[in-house]
């Protein structure tokens, strides 16, 4: 009998304790910050000597740190999907951007296969918007009784498929646009290389006050949202256009810049439009102590690709190369998770995420569901952000089956404990690279290590398989 009362006061205690640990998690308001190309090094808490980042380095001070993020893909669309929808982007289908509608694009999706005349792969069309079909974080989160607001860019679709039809309560500037016609209210764009005749503007963003900055207005947006639903549970997805080009910034903030020794990074204009999104973090986060609720709300900082490579934009060495690439440089991301008083200061972490593991990562801090039939490819988090735990092992894939720019010809990639194979359809088809002892990608190891490039190859046509990924084709011969 006595050890039945010490079994039943251990579950008493254990419950109490269970209790205690989910009162004080709660049920958090959620904050998704998204940024359009911010480049692994382009913070200071990222080793960034130029950057200037303050707010940010304090909430990875304060939070978790990720050093091996990756997107779901070395461009914008296909991660935005996979954020949305916890899948891969092959498994969704969407694998290359979304051209909006002064871009050629359409209402309905293309079938089968794009011959571009200057190329030797036919390469499928790519979707033209996010299903409405697929399940998204805001329908989800609907079930916890949370209120959803989207802010910035969406790239998923046109008007049948914005940010309202996919679960958002309000949207504020999400449409089909990849890049803002201008950072600038009233957000003109004149006639380039993309478009005909004159952008006037964002349909679903009325200027507001003349020239101001994109990034202000935006974080303007966002503490209206955060102010209006204080007293709900909200689930506030902020997608900065910024630092995607044009490469514009504030006039205040380039004179700064001008005046600092350059590193390997010295755009000054890219250098203040950094800065503004660092100021929209510190004003969110003041305005979140202000209203009593920075204790209850995770916040989640990333990116949707790599740093653009160019003079004009960033560098993101010692990674290789950029947006687009195949390399590390195209594909690995900051992100960083802050909830006061849940995870522990300082915390950092070489674990490999991706961009699917935010789903089921804000699900599970929401304690919502997810439905037992929908197939989710990312990961829950949450007890590595709680509890440092350690992650499950896994291979992580990406899947390219375009052509892009001059040098980029259609991959995939695969990632498995150090080793990364990159597979392409066409030129040098296997690299392979042990990324702990090279992370600059400059030592290929396909030819002494057939062995790991056998095994790797194999899972990643397996996956393609599992997924049913679709695969650039050869051109017929008549």
């Amino acid at each position: 009998m006595h050890i039945f009362r010490i079994i039943r006061l251990g579950f008493i205690l254990y419950s109490v304790t269970l209790f205690i640990s989910c009162k004080k998690q709660g049920q958090p308001n959620i904050i998704l910050i998204t940024v359009d190309d911010l480049g692994w090094t382009d913070l200071g808490c990222y080793g960034s000597g130029f950057y200037e980042t303050p707010n940010i380095d304090k909430m990875a001070d304060g939070g978790y740190r990720f050093t091996n993020a990756y997107a779901a893909a070395a461009i914008c669309s296909p991660t935005r999907a996979a954020i949305m929808t916890g899948r891969y982007p092959a498994r969704v289908g969407i694998t290359d951007w979304i051209r909006a509608k002064f871009q050629g694009g359409g209402e309905e999706n293309r079938e089968g296969y794009e011959d571009l005349p200057d190329k030797n792969l036919l390469c499928p069309y790519n979707p033209f918007h996010l299903d409405l079909e697929e399940t998204t974080i805001p329908e989800l989160l609907k079930s916890g009784g949370y209120v959803s607001g989207f802010i910035g860019k969406w790239h998923l679709g046109t008007e049948s498929w914005f940010p309202e039809k996919q679960g958002f309560e309000m949207n504020k500037g999400g449409c089909d646009f990849g890049q803002p016609p201008s950072y600038f209210d009233p957000y003109i764009s004149l006639p380039n290389r993309w478009q005909k005749d004159t952008l006037k503007g964002f349909p679903n963003l009325n200027p507001r006050k003349k020239n101001e900055y994109l990034t202000d207005r935006e974080t303007y947006e966002a503490i209206d949202f955060i102010r209006k639903n204080k007293n709900e549970k909200f689930f506030l997805n902020l997608c900065h256009y910024a630092v995607h080009t044009p490469i514009q910034g504030k006039a205040d903030k380039i004179a700064k810049y001008e005046g600092k020794m350059a590193t390997n990074q010295k755009s000054v204009v890219y250098a203040a439009m950094v800065e503004s999104v660092d100021d929209a973090v510190g004003q969110i986060m003041n305005a979140l102590e202000e209203l009593g609720i920075v204790d209850e709300t995770m916040i989640i900082f990333t990116s949707d690709n790599g740093g653009l490579l160019t003079d004009i934009a960033t560098d993101n060495r010692p990674l290789r190369s950029g947006k687009g690439y195949p390399y590390e440089g195209g594909i690995r991301i900051p992100t960083i998770v802050y909830w006061k008083n849940n995870i522990e200061p300082g915390s950092v972490t070489d674990q490999p995420i991706i961009s699917m593991d935010l789903l089921p990562t804000i699900c599970a801090a929401a304690g919502v569901s997810i439905p037992m039939d929908l197939t989710i490819d990312g990961i829950n988090l949450m007890p590595l952000l709680i509890d440092n735990e350690v992650l499950q092992e896994r291979t992580l894939y990406w899947h390219f089956p375009h052509y892009r720019g001059r040098d980029v010809v259609p991959y995939n990639i695969v990632r498995k404990d150090s080793w990364k194979l990159i597979h392409r359809y066409e030129g040098k088809e296997i690299e392979l690279y042990n990324l702990e002892t090279d992370l600059s990608e400059t030592n290929d190891l396909s030819e002494s290590k057939p062995e790991v490039v056998e095994a790797l190859y194999k899972e990643l046509m397996d996956w393609l398989a599992q997924v049913d990924a679709k695969i650039p084709r050869e051109k017929s011969v008549l």
